[in-house]
């Protein structure tokens, strides 16, 4: 399906600011399906001017009620003669309803128009339809008379061009919603309504008195733990009043948590209190703190895995130094290089906060360890081209393994009558693949060579990595010139066996 975005380029001239506030007034008017127990469809004309027709550009369902519209509205085309509201609104800036409810596939149902006015001058670009089904059975509660009259304050102000503005967007991801719990407060900061969860979650931080009546900035002040975490909400909530755009804030208190978001109402310019949306968050803010932890832990083992190797890896060069055999030397050293390569991916490993590794990151640092550990007088140039990027640690290890034996390899028997040359790293990556090639000049491959009856270690262990760890193709063959070519392809969905 087209986004907003697409279908108002596609269908109208509107500018790059008021496609901004008609996309702004989409991130918000879920607050304004559920305070309204109504559908919203969003209108724009489209055609030559005075053509009289409306394109529906995006529709929102609320979670209150029922829905209007079960079928999905985007793409729908309405005449003048059709929605005459429409055209109305669209010219006169007002808001308006239908006076007869009309049938819409065997659903009665009542017509508001809301013209959405774009800040700057730019006059009504939109028109919002807000459609309410009137087969929902509702009982008349001061609960839903509160949420409407919210409602009406927001849709005038949708019409004024005051609500929403760029200052208030909020994203956070703890963001309240209608049903988390709202309050109502007069212009004196007076708590005029609390729906039954805006209550519990205030009851839950600490407040244990009546809240309707009460000062909510007193309210939030008086419950905070922390002094200056009060001060701050208390602050947001005065600003509303005050008409200071949309702010978030969040408050512990007796062991609980909860963000607040306060909006202004200022119909027409007029201020009519504000809207306070409560969401209760301790238990998820719990579960943040035992994923923090686990993570913590996490991190830890991986530093002290890395400390554990680098242990392994000197006495492992200890007991190199130490052997007289030539042949014992030379296989002490490749352990060294193993252990100091995996060492790596852990170390990268304790500074990640998700389990993911930068494999360029590490691969710079293990090839100029290569050349140390090579014989004594090689002088081989390294080199990296392309970028192997971020990966899951279910891939980095075998990945860097696989990669640093393949050098390995190339050192010790491209360049064994040679004391120089090139090693060229090549990283080609898709959404889908991932395409490693370690590229030499040495003296290629023997006439005889196969992969799979290749009887050096280092060979064997890149085999097994790469068909049980990452599950991907290795191909050697002869460089196009000279040397020899590795190729080392590896999907990326790839998670582990």
């Amino acid at each position: 399906m087209s986004t907003l975005s697409n279908l108002l380029a596609a269908h109208t001239a509107l500018t790059g600011a008021a496609v901004a506030h008609l996309q702004r007034v989409v991130a918000e008017w879920q607050l304004l399906a559920d305070l309204s127990f109504a559908d919203f469809l969003l209108w724009v004309p489209v055609g030559d001017e005075g053509a009289g027709r409306f394109l529906c550009v995006a529709q929102c369902r609320p979670t209150t009620t029922a829905t209007a519209h079960p079928e999905d509205m985007v793409g729908t085309v309405a005449s003048a003669s059709q929605a005459p509201q429409l055209e109305r609104a669209l010219h006169d800036a007002a808001l308006r309803r239908e006076d007869q409810p009309r049938w819409h596939r065997g659903r009665s149902v009542r017509r508001e128009v809301v013209p959405v006015r774009a800040p700057g001058g730019e006059g009504v670009v939109a028109v919002l339809g807000r459609d309410t089904n009137l087969a929902a059975p509702r009982v008349p509660s001061t609960l839903e008379v509160s949420y409407l009259a919210v409602a009406a304050d927001l849709c005038q102000m949708v019409a004024d061009g005051t609500f929403p503005t760029a200052a208030g967007r909020d994203e956070g991801t703890s963001t309240p919603r209608v049903g988390d719990g709202l309050v109502r407060i007069s212009t004196s900061g007076r708590v005029l309504y609390a729906s039954p969860n805006a209550a519990s979650a205030f009851h839950r931080l600490g407040w244990s008195e009546e809240l309707v009546g009460a000062d909510l900035a007193a309210v939030v002040r008086e419950v905070a733990d922390d002094a200056f975490e009060g001060g701050e909400a208390a602050e947001h909530v005065r600003g509303a009043l005050a008409g200071t755009p949309s702010q978030r804030a969040e408050l512990e208190g007796h062991g609980a948590s909860a963000v607040l978001r306060a909006l202004p109402l200022h119909p027409r310019g007029v201020p009519s209190g504000a809207l306070v949306l409560v969401r209760d968050v301790t238990e998820v803010r719990r579960r943040d703190r035992a994923l923090l932890s686990k993570d913590a832990t996490i991190r830890e083992i991986h530093h002290r895995v890395k400390n554990n190797l680098q242990t392994v890896a000197a006495l492992l060069r200890l007991q190199a130094r130490r052997t007289p055999h030539a042949e014992a030397q030379e296989a002490l050293t490749e352990s060294v290089r193993r252990v100091a390569s995996i060492a790596l991916v852990h170390e990268a490993l304790a500074a990640s906060v998700d389990e993911r590794v930068d494999i360029d990151e590490v691969l710079d640092r293990v090839l100029p360890m290569m050349n140390d550990l090579s014989r004594p007088g090689m002088r081989v140039s390294m080199r990296r081209e392309g970028e192997v990027g971020v990966l899951p640690a279910v891939m980095a290890t075998p990945l860097v393994m696989v990669v640093t034996e393949l050098v390995s390899n190339a050192l010790e028997h491209g360049f064994a009558e040679r004391a120089s040359g090139c090693v060229v790293i090549t990283a080609t990556r898709t959404a889908a693949t991932l395409e490693v090639e370690v590229r030499d000049d040495g003296r290629g491959l023997p006439e005889t060579f196969s992969l799979e009856r290749a009887p050096g270690l280092g060979l064997q262990i890149v085999r097994t990595l790469v068909d049980s760890e990452l599950a991907g193709t290795l191909s050697i063959r002869p460089g196009e010139d000279v040397g020899t070519r590795a190729v080392l392809r590896v999907p990326l969905q790839h998670r582990g066996r």
